[in-house]
C-alpha cells in the first residue's frame, strides 16, 4: 500500500530554526526502503522544497536549534510539524526524514 512520506528540512541560520522546507512522495514498501530513498533524495530535493514558517515565540523570535534538539530528544519535535502533516494529509505516525541545513550547508549522507 502506498504511503505519503516526507523529506523535511530544518533551515538553521546563526543557531536559529528560521523555516522548514518539505518535499513529499507517495511510495510503497518497507520503512527501511522508504527512509533510504528519502536520504538519497535529500540534496536533490532541497531546491524544489515547499517553504513553511518555523515556530516563533510571543516576541516573534525564532526557536534556537538547542531548544529544537531538546524537543527532538523527547520525541516532541513532531508537534512543530503539524501544519506540514495537515497540508500533505499524512497518516497519524508519518514516516519522515529530517535534514538540517545549517548556514546553507545540507547535512545529509
Amino acid at each position: 500500500m502506498n504511503e505519503i512520506i516526507l523529506n523535511i528540512y530544518l533551515i538553521i541560520n546563526n543557531g536559529l530554526v528560521e523555516e522548514f522546507r518539505v518535499v513529499s512522495y507517495e511510495l510503497e514498501g518497507g520503512d527501511d526502503r522508504k527512509i533510504e530513498f528519502l536520504k538519497t533524495q535529500a540534496k536533490e530535493d532541497y531546491p524544489k522544497a515547499i517553504i513553511f514558517d518555523a515556530p516563533y515565540d510571543e516576541k516573534e523570535q525564532f526557536m534556537s536549534y538547542k531548544k529544537f534538539h531538546k524537543l527532538e530528544k523527547r520525541g516532541m519535535h513532531f508537534q512543530l510539524f503539524e501544519d506540514i502533516f495537515h497540508k500533505f494529509g499524512v497518516a497519524e505516525n508519518p514516516l519522515v526524514c529530517v535534514t538540517p541545513v545549517v548556514d546553507g550547508e545540507i547535512y545529509s549522507k
